[in-house]
């Protein structure tokens, strides 16, 4: 892309200063403007207060409606304070434009800035020297609050440039980006969005979008942008639908949380696979080989008869009396009950009513010819003197129980029942270490098992709801005395339960999914349409086309758009050179991305942990990732627990399967031989965490932890 350093008169710094002049006033005025819209927006939650002193419901169903309305205004204005204006166009007709992060209008409603996701700000990605879009001039402007600091130019028409007189500052946006420092939390790329990215943004909302591509090249960045432009252009839809977003790891959803707010939408549902199930979050990884067991279809079969099997500890007898007939019904009768009703519903939960029929029916069989062709009426006599009684009422609850997901999931924790559930589907060392895991079934949950919950409570059904017995979601939120629907939204919108199904899914890392998490989103994603994010490079699944097939089927029939990403804007050429090794060998046939720039600095090897971790402290200003194999993490972070204390937020120690996704200024990588040989995944999962460097990179082989 062609740059000038000044195309007017004056030295290059008396030129930068003038244009950040002229670029201040703008953003001035555009603040000062935003300062109005706040207070448009108080008094429009001040109206619906207001509307409470009615006294009557319709006044109070004004309020709420109004205040949560005007809370959503605020939110999305107070969120864009820093940043809000980050780029201009300037047009072959001599007009320009501010592109931000929300639209603001003056008081004629003319625009001051248009909102990044409109279609008229589209040029600002997708406007290149061969592709103009009748741009001249492309501006990025970086701000701190409401200052700008700094202001970066691509020219795109020299001779049109000259024409109109204007000047060309700066060193380029993207590259200024790709060098600032990292910190905790993932930056939003809203001013430096490439146009292949850009596409992949604004691709339609039918069907499927699917996004490829290798480390580096802004997957995430470009998935979170799509949630925020998809809500932005089919607000209705997407919004009283709901979306989805579902990341690998609990640290990762921490990591890329504030993405969301500052491109102004809060309405996003964040979840990680852990935390799935309503009421369950798990953090913890299985062993690969126990992983890969539970994410298995295989284990379908084995769920279904733990499901519908007979429930520990119910009773294996039914004794009643009518009229001086003593009625009984053993084991075997019992049991062949249990498996006739399960046959007409074989949902346990929601069976219980056949149940309580099937046993009325059994028991009225036993009792003698002569009493029960007596007359006509004495079979409804004897069903409702029957269900009355407290005994069989009781009787039935014990032999019928509603269970849970995590009740069945424990019951499994006996391996003799795991046995009588699998069959010859388990060999006995599969039972062992299944049963095994499962000791702990509600305290030490591991992400792998929230699809076997879900399996379970498909299986099992949903019991029916008592009349006039709905739960109030607020009850121990901690929430008192609130004064509408809309405050408390605003205090519980991260416990907000998850949904039946959603408008639109977006799924990260999605080469790691095993079949049963695919199923899971499935069932979310029924109606929904999708973005789908991953590169099969990186797969930590030990089958990724068994991965890709699961995938395949939750997705169905939908349109797909497919767009690919191909280069690599996180590491530096050096780094990507080294982690690329381990790519090819996984992957031999694999297209790999292209790193755009190089520091100077290949990745250096160190016996000491304690040194590399101190050395990438000194040499970076923002953060620095300690990672580890699965195995070894937990004893490497307590060795490194006053470092990390030390460093105040600079420093995280995390283990290779949580490290998807992220990124950091430098990364110490321990022991890479344990990475690679700790599952039959390990080179691509050892690829990974050689990638998560911006850089510098540090490479220990080391005993010392």
């Amino acid at each position: 892309m062609l740059r000038q350093p000044t195309t007017s008169a004056g030295s290059p710094d008396q030129a930068q200063r003038a244009e950040m002049e002229s670029e201040q006033r703008h953003v001035d005025r555009v603040h000062e403007r935003l300062e109005v819209m706040r207070g448009h927006a108080r008094a429009y939650e001040a109206e619906g207060h207001r509307r409470a002193l009615f006294g009557n419901e319709g006044g109070l169903v004004e309020r709420d409606a109004i205040v949560f309305q005007a809370a959503v205004w605020l939110r999305r204005l107070d969120a864009q304070e820093e940043g809000l204006v980050f780029g201009r166009l300037d047009f072959t007709d001599g007009g320009a434009r501010h592109i931000g992060r929300i639209g603001v209008r003056d008081e004629e409603y003319e625009p001051l800035v248009v909102d990044w996701r409109a279609p008229a700000a589209a040029a600002f990605y997708r406007a290149t020297p061969t592709d103009r879009m009748e741009v001249v001039r492309r501006r990025t402007i970086r701000c701190v609050g409401a200052r700008v600091i700094r202001l970066d130019d691509d020219l795109l028409n020299p001779e049109r440039a000259e024409e109109l007189n204007l000047t060309v500052v700066g060193d380029g946006a993207l590259m200024a980006a790709l060098t600032r420092k990292r910190g905790s939390a993932m930056q939003d790329i809203v001013a430096t969005i490439q146009k292949e990215q850009d596409l992949a943004v604004r691709s339609p909302a039918d069907g499927a979008t699917i996004i490829t591509g290798g480390p580096g090249t802004g997957k995430t960045a470009v998935a979170l942008h799509r949630a925020a432009y998809l809500l932005f252009n089919e607000r209705k839809r997407f919004e009283a639908g709901g979306v989805l977003i579902v990341g690998p790891s609990a640290v990762f959803v921490s990591y890329i949380e504030q993405v969301l707010p500052s491109l102004g939408e809060h309405t996003a549902a964040l979840r990680s696979l852990g935390e799935l199930v309503d009421g369950v979050r798990a953090t913890r990884h299985d062993s690969a080989a126990l992983a890969a067991l539970k994410g298995s279809l295989d284990l379908l079969p084995v769920l279904g008869r733990a499901a519908r099997a007979t429930p520990p500890g119910t009773p294996r007898h039914f004794r009643t009396t009518y009229h001086g007939h003593v009625v009984q019904l053993a084991a075997h009768h019992l049991d062949r009950l249990r498996q006739q009703v399960l046959n007409r519903n074989p949902h346990p939960n929601a069976a219980r009513a056949n149940a309580e029929t099937a046993l009325v029916e059994a028991a009225w069989g036993q009792l003698p010819a002569e009493l029960r062709e007596r007359r006509r009426t004495e079979r409804a006599i004897f069903d409702r003197d029957l269900r009355d009684r407290t005994d069989f009422e009781l009787f039935v609850e014990e032999w019928w129980p509603y269970r849970t997901a995590a009740e069945v999931l424990r019951s499994c924790a006996d391996p003799r029942t795991l046995a009588q559930h699998a069959g010859h589907r388990l060999t006995p060392a599969q039972v062992e270490a299944l049963a095994g895991s499962w000791t702990m079934a509600d305290d030490n949950l591991a992400v792998e098992d929230i699809p076997l919950l879900d399996e379970l409570a498909q299986l099992l059904g949903t019991p029916p709801v008592p009349e006039n017995e709905e739960e109030d979601p607020f009850a121990d939120s901690g929430v008192a005395e609130v004064s509408s629907w809309a405050d408390r939204t605003a205090d519980t919108a991260r416990r907000e339960r998850t949904r039946e199904s959603y408008a639109h899914i977006i799924v990260d890392e999605a080469q790691d999914l095993s079949p049963l998490q695919w199923r899971v989103l499935g069932r979310l994603g029924r109606r929904a349409t999708w973005t789908i994010v991953g590169d099969p490079v990186q797969s930590a699944w030990p089958d990724p086309e068994e991965s890709a097939q699961a995938m395949t089927v939750a997705l169905g029939d939908r349109r797909r758009h497919v767009h690919e990403l191909r280069t690599n804007y996180r590491n530096s050429a050096e780094i990507y050179t080294y982690a690329s090794q381990y790519a090819k060998k996984a992957a031999p046939q694999a297209a790999l991305p292209d790193a755009v720039r190089s520091t100077g600095f290949s990745p250096e090897h160190r016996e000491s942990v304690h040194q590399a971790v101190t050395e990438a402290l000194a040499a970076v200003e923002g953060t620095v990732g300690v990672i580890t194999a699965l195995s070894a993490a937990d004893a490497v972070a307590e060795a490194l627990r006053p470092s990390v204390e030390q460093a105040e937020g600079r420093l995280i120690v995390v283990n290779a399967l949580d490290a998807k996704g992220l990124e950091y200024d430098a990364a110490v990588i321990v022991n890479p031989d344990a990475i690679e040989h700790e599952s039959p995944a390990g080179t691509r999962t050892l690829y990974v965490a050689l990638t998560r460097a911006t850089q510098r990179l540090y490479i220990c082989n080391t005993a010392e932890l």
